[in-house]
């Protein structure tokens, strides 16, 4: 597709995604206005939420994605979920996972219209990362979080990285599971980078985006490590794995 098909085209997707927000918003507010009384996890919702970005990938004929090990991820026990971060898509690719988690996300994100606000119905954690005491209360509420069976689901870069590695990873994740203990699951995203750059909202043309979910890793592999060994020995397997995943 060339440049001015590709501009045209991106122009009626976004606007597109605009129109459907508040068609779908709406339905969102509905379900939660019904099923909070008894789904205190508010998994409908999230689940509402995956269908909802889901939408945008299934039908948008530009973008492929492939998924596999999805099944290692568990529905009825609470875990920490991390992944390496490329995009913006990466947040609507990982909802193809159909999986219950809660995201933790930078405190600006919230502050979107109608993406904010999916978020804060959601009960999904904010962070402001320029504050001590925001990650204190990151780790206090998803420690609670994680005793009612949620998983969480974060970002261990911290922003986006779009290059042909993983970025230095921030040990909050890892901090998580030890204080928790629970098992991590590391995701490995690519080809949103190149879907969606970090600049700019024009798409780039056809692009396959694979997600893969690497075995986890039991807490009993790991308890009593030093949390900079753990994040360091993560970000090791992640990094082979991904040398594979660019390849396949």
């Amino acid at each position: 597709m060339k440049k001015a098909g590709l501009i045209l085209y991106s122009i009626l997707l976004w606007t597109f995604f605009l129109i459907s927000s508040v068609i779908l918003f709406s339905i969102a507010c509905l379900i939660w206005l019904i099923t909070r009384w008894f789904d205190r996890r508010l998994l409908v919702l999230h689940l509402w939420s995956c269908f909802w970005g889901s939408w945008y990938i299934w039908f948008n004929p530009l973008w492929r994605v492939r998924i596999s090990g999805r099944g290692k991820i568990p529905w009825k026990r609470p875990c920490l979920l991390v992944s390496n971060h490329q995009s913006m898509l990466d947040i609507l690719v990982l909802y193809l996972l159909f999986v219950p988690f809660k995201w933790v996300s930078k405190k600006e994100n919230f502050r979107i219209p109608i993406i904010g606000w999916l978020m804060r119905l959601n009960g999904y954690l904010e962070i402001e990362r320029s504050k001590t005491d925001s990650m204190l209360k990151l780790m206090r509420r998803s420690g609670e979080l994680i005793q009612q069976g949620n998983s969480i689901m974060m970002f261990p870069e911290g922003t986006r990285y779009p290059g042909g590695t993983l970025g230095s990873f921030r040990d909050g994740a890892f901090r998580m599971a030890l204080d928790n203990k629970v098992d991590i699951i590391p995701i490995l995203l690519d080809g949103t980078a190149k879907a969606l750059p970090k600049k700019g909202a024009i798409l780039t043309g056809f692009t396959r985006i694979r997600v893969r979910v690497l075995d986890p890793i039991p807490y009993r592999s790991f308890a009593g490590k030093p949390v900079r060994e753990l994040m360091t020995e993560v970000r090791d397997r992640m990094s082979e794995e991904y040398e594979g995943l660019k390849f396949s």
